[in-house]
């Protein structure tokens, strides 16, 4: 997830290409190469039109997954369209040998899979960049906690500058862990 350091993913008029810096971005594609699937939603389909292939770094591109439905000449095609829970989506995923979907979608998708807890490895692109306001996108698309005592935690496992930009790897801690069983 790329998001400015204020947590925000978008402007408000639905832009938002290059928050990060081309170290980033070619991070990106390293995690694309080593993926067995890469997963979008259709309203980023819409809005980006991505093609979601390994581009400026060695390796196959990974089998791409939409949810949702997105027309014939949407760039990403051939793509698999998924409509139903996620968690049969990751079975059925895991019934073909997808082992490492790397999940690139966008504040609905993001929230979609965070408040499932079907996530185990959180990549965050930090860009020294600021949106300033409260109208522009989120990382995660939804209400959130109510309460400091609903607050998620994980634990940082790795972190390194990437040009301008920090990526910070995060992983859900035990107590986590333990909810998501």
């Amino acid at each position: 997830m790329a998001s400015t350091l204020d947590g925000r993913t978008a402007a408000p008029d639905g832009t938002s290409m290059w928050i990060t810096g081309e170290t980033a971005r070619r991070r990106v594609q390293q995690l694309r190469a080593e993926s067995d699937a890469v997963l979008v939603g259709a309203n980023t389909v819409r809005i980006d039109d991505p093609q979601l292939t390994v581009r400026d770094v060695e390796g196959d591109s990974p089998r791409r997954i939409v949810l949702g439905e997105v027309a014939k000449s949407a760039r990403v095609n051939p793509c698999t369209q998924w409509r139903g829970a996620l968690v049969d989506l990751l079975d059925e995923l895991g019934n073909q040998d997808v082992l490492q979907l790397l999940v690139e979608g966008g504040p609905t998708v993001a929230a979609a899979f965070h408040r499932e807890n079907l996530i185990n490895k959180y990549v965050f692109h930090l860009a020294p960049a600021l949106t300033g306001g409260n109208d522009s996108l989120p990382i995660f698309e939804s209400s959130g906690i109510s309460t400091m005592s609903q607050l998620w935690r994980g634990k940082i496992v790795a972190s390194q500058q990437l040009g301008d930009d920090i990526e910070i790897i995060l992983e859900p801690n035990s107590t986590q862990q333990e909810t998501q069983k």
